[in-house]
């Protein structure tokens, strides 16, 4: 993610579908700024707070799991900071964690566990997926996943 293999203004597209957290939003948009041809596009996800006062259990949970999430409006600071125009904004329906996501999850980590019955790892692993998916329908309405796309100036 920090070493990529481009030329710079290369490219008209830099599409990082739940990856640029690897690096961090700000730093992945002001490094790949430079493979990007005037005018070219970058489409991110971001974990971002869809409104300011959220429970205390979220807010803790995703300070210790990436101090980077922020809202909406601070992201779109980022970028404008950064050298892009914002183009678009959404989150993706529903439907894409419930059933596109979370239930095919679900049934993979019974077969993990029957497979591997008996192994601790992959119990922790089973475990952490559905705490993660307890979150998102507990908290769904706080925070999650925006799709960004901005233009290069």
């Amino acid at each position: 993610m920090d070493n990529l293999p481009f030329h710079d203004e290369e490219l008209d597209l830099i599409w990082s579908e739940g990856a640029i957290y690897n690096i961090g939003f700000e730093r992945g948009l002001n490094e790949w700024k430079k493979f990007l041809k005037k005018g070219g596009y970058v489409a991110v996800t971001e974990a971002s707070w869809f409104i300011l006062n959220r429970p205390e259990e979220i807010e803790r949970f995703w300070m210790e799991a990436y101090p980077e999430i922020d809202t909406i409006s601070r992201k779109v600071a980022i970028m404008e900071k950064a050298g892009y125009i914002p183009v678009a904004m959404f989150t993706p329906p529903e439907e894409c964690w419930t059933e596109h996501f979370y239930a095919p999850h679900a049934a993979a980590q019974e077969k993990c566990l029957s497979t591997y019955a008996g192994n601790r790892m992959a119990k922790e692993l089973v475990a952490n997926g559905r705490r993660e998916a307890q979150r998102y329908y507990k908290y769904k309405e706080f925070c999650g996943d925006i799709y960004y796309i901005e233009k290069k100036i």
